[in-house]
């Protein structure tokens, strides 16, 4: 079994990486040590010490690695721009909230080598089939279980190997296991017989039962048992069955001799199931596939609050990287907090704390860099502005400048809307939310206007903030709190389809509201509108668009469940995308549908200006078909570890939680399995009502129970009822982080059918 680095090891840039090369890391100005880097024999680990530490070492893997950035790509890089030329430099950007590693070379040649190289095992990574994926992780066991390098493992140190890999096995079990696989009898398993030692390992029952239920002859799958299995257990039709299953031979059965035949052996039919074309996830749901010329109000928009922090809002760091890993995962709505800058250029950090500043030109020129790398449609600019009239006009001209063709200044068609254009008609452009001066129809002729400031919460009663959306520091002059802001004409000039304004209630709004203005709410203030008049808050964002943002209370930056919002057609339900936890999971769970383009179509039952669906009474909606949602959670495979000391073992329960309007709120837990994060087995179902399933997001959580203390998580994924596969399906688990932890996961038999 090759190492995915093996077809690339005579690639001159591999082969300069496995030599080694001493590369400066660089933390800030004053923070760079140089190191010795190398890629290990596997092709797939970087390992790197200082010549000083002794034996001490790290090691991260290529697949942690989303993307390489040349040159000075970074806010560190580029503050030593003078000091290290661009050729020298680059940047190691990591999946998830890791922060990113910056290195500079001795010579651009070095730079270039490592550069080329570590975008070649990117690829390498991602273009790994099952099978391979499969085996590198297998490979990689074994390399960490092989503690003297001799290529060869004694039984203490395969016992020690189960251990790691989270699993409590009798030592006459592993013993009879570790014999069977020494066909040598040696003593020692090599590369190939620790394979076969593994494939017994993971020999999985629920598997081959399943298996079993549809084999004639209990050995293999002919091409009409597959098609039987598709339609009866994964409920696809006729047709689609029939091509399915030739297909699926095709691309999963190991064997030539059975591809041959139109058959499936037992390998072929579980690789198969554990593949992502069997995952819970619906894959014609994956891509771009909803009606994309619907007004601007008709979608949910993955949207950020305070874009800028790395952290906390009290202390944090302000970076431009925030603004690159938000836009980057999809987000379509980001916040800018500007303030007057000392030296006449606007600053963009959290008033009156903290939190570090940066320059407001730097923020939207990564704006326009990164607005459209993974989605094409329409990004939404929210400015919360604290500057006087000279600062805001410098920050018109740098919108202008920077921006040009892409900030949408104009009316699409010149005309006053009657409804807000669709994302597809404003593909590629970024929208200005902010105050504006006068309307669409027309404007006053003076050059500027008392207004009050962008933060138009400040006068709706919401006792958590008075003044702005996050309450300023203690220090701050109350007789601020309620100052006006005079608006420059050229900022209030680049507003078209976003003008924020104040909100003067449902009535008012139904009878003077224009579809281009659009108010914020507090997530309090949200809520109490939710709860008195769901229906009306729902009729109002069929035809405007509402930001909600968290609580000034929150200075830690958690979330709220943004599914209270979503309830109500709330379109904007800004988070704090740095704080990993539920209700980021519940926001990648919904934007993980529709190409991750970060634009989700509300139900028709909430496009509908004179709807009469309330959340709280979804029984009384004449559209109401409630569906029952059946998941027997069957078994784990490979479960993360929590405590990575090398004795300790996971106790792993199974929790699945749905979020949806208020009757769809529900937890069912499955028991916890002793001492086996590797292949516990619950067999257990757990049973849902789903009263509104258009606005369901459903979540599994795969905890370590504990009884003295809380579980931890080991591992999630989330996703809309509406993209889930019915059959026998695999969960595969995301870290706290949303990023896959191949290759964990659950599998389990799920159905839904209608409530009778």
């Amino acid at each position: 079994m090759d190492p995915p680095g093996s077809s690339v090891q005579v690639d001159p840039d591999i082969r300069v990486m496995m030599t080694g090369s001493t590369l400066r890391k660089v933390k800030s100005r004053s923070w760079k040590k140089q190191r010795h880097f190398r890629l290990l024999d596997d092709g797939l680990t970087i390992w790197y010490k200082s010549r000083w530490a002794g034996m001490g070492h790290s090691t991260f893997s290529v697949s942690d690695v989303e993307a390489v950035r040349e040159g000075h790509q970074s806010e560190v890089l580029l503050s030593i721009a003078e000091e290290f030329p661009a050729d020298l430099c680059f940047t190691l950007v990591f999946h998830g909230r890791q922060g990113n590693m910056d290195l500079i070379a001795e010579s651009p040649e070095e730079a270039r080598a490592w550069i080329q190289g570590v975008r070649k095992l990117i690829h390498k990574a991602e273009t790994m089939d099952e099978k391979e994926r499969l085996n590198q992780w297998v490979r990689d066991w074994f390399q960490k279980a092989d503690k003297d390098k001799d290529g060869k493992m004694i039984f203490k140190e395969v016992r020690k190997l189960l251990k790691m890999m989270n699993m409590e096995m009798s030592e006459e079990h592993a013993l009879h296991l570790f014999t069977m696989a020494d066909k040598s009898e040696s003593g020692a398993l090599e590369m190939e017989q620790f394979v076969h030692f593994y494939k017994m390992l993971t020999q999985r029952d629920e598997v081959w039962k399943v298996f079993q239920d549809y084999s004639g002859d209990g050995g293999k799958l002919m091409l009409d048992e597959l098609e039987n299995f598709l339609k009866q257990e994964q409920q696809e039709g006729e047709l689609s069955a029939a091509q399915h299953a030739q297909e699926l031979i095709q691309s999963y059965e190991p064997s030539q001799a059975a591809k041959k035949q139109g058959t499936m052996s037992l390998d072929g039919f579980q690789m198969y199931l554990c593949s992502q074309e069997s995952s819970i996830f619906k894959p014609e749901h994956r891509p771009l596939y909803q009606d994309m010329s619907q007004p601007l109000s008709h979608y949910f928009i993955s949207s950020s609050h305070n874009t800028y922090l790395m952290e906390d809002q009290l202390r944090g760091q302000s970076s431009q990287e925030a603004y690159i890993q938000a836009l980057k995962r999809g987000c379509r709505c980001v916040e800018v907090d500007c303030w007057d800058g000392s030296d006449g250029e606007p600053v963009v950090y959290h008033g009156h704390t903290f939190t570090s500043k940066i320059l407001f030109k730097d923020v939207v020129a990564t704006i326009k860099e990164y607005a459209f790398k993974t989605s094409d449609f329409p990004v939404i600019l929210s400015l919360e502005n604290h500057c006087g009239v000279e600062q805001q006009t410098v920050m018109a001209q740098h919108l202008s400048q920077i921006l040009g063709d892409t900030l949408l200044t104009t009316l699409l068609d010149g005309q006053i809307p009657e409804e807000l254009p669709s994302p597809q008609a404003m593909k590629g452009k970024i929208l200005l939310k902010a105050k504006k001066i006068g309307g669409l129809e027309g404007r006053p002729d003076e050059t500027l206007t008392d207004e009050v400031s962008d933060d138009e919460e400040m006068t709706n009663g919401d006792a958590e903030s008075p003044s702005t959306e996050d309450p300023p520091a203690e220090s701050l002059d109350l007789s601020e709190k309620t100052s006006k802001l005079k608006l420059s004409r050229q900022l209030s000039d680049l507003v078209v389809y976003c003008k924020s304004v104040h909100f003067h209630g449902f009535e008012h709004a139904k009878s003077h509201a224009k579809c281009y203005e659009m108010s914020s709410f507090s997530e309090s203030k949200a809520k109490k509108l939710g709860k008195d008049a769901g229906t009306d808050f729902v009729r109002y964002n069929a035809r405007q668009l509402s930001r909600i943002y968290p609580s000034g209370l929150r200075t830690d930056s958690s979330n709220y469940n943004p599914q209270e919002q979503w309830n109500v057609g709330c379109q904007i339900v800004a988070l704090n995308f740095q704080t990993a936890g539920l209700e980021m999971d519940l926001n990648d769970g919904l934007f993980r549908q529709n190409g991750c383009c970060g634009y989700v179509l509300k139900p028709d039952f909430m496009r509908d200006g004179d709807t009469l669906f309330s959340p709280d009474k979804p029984e009384e909606f004449q559209a109401y078909r409630p569906l029952r949602l059946s998941i027997q959670v069957i078994s784990g495979q490979q479960l993360p570890k929590v405590n990575q000391k090398e004795g300790s073992i996971v106790d792993p329960l199974v929790r699945v939680e749905v979020y949806g309007v208020p009757k769809d709120q529900a937890k069912e837990e499955t028991t916890y399995i002793n001492n086996n994060g590797f292949n516990p087995v619950w067999d257990e179902t757990l049973n849902f009502v789903v009263h509104t399933p258009e606005l369901a997001v459903v979540r599994f959580v795969v905890e370590d129970y504990d009884k003295a203390t809380r579980n931890d998580f080991m591992g999630q994924f989330s996703l809309p009822f509406t993209c889930i596969q019915a059959g026998y399906r695999h969960i595969h688990l995301l870290s706290r982080d949303g990023t896959a932890i191949p290759p964990s996961s659950i599998f389990v038999n799920i159905s839904i059918s209608e409530l009778t």
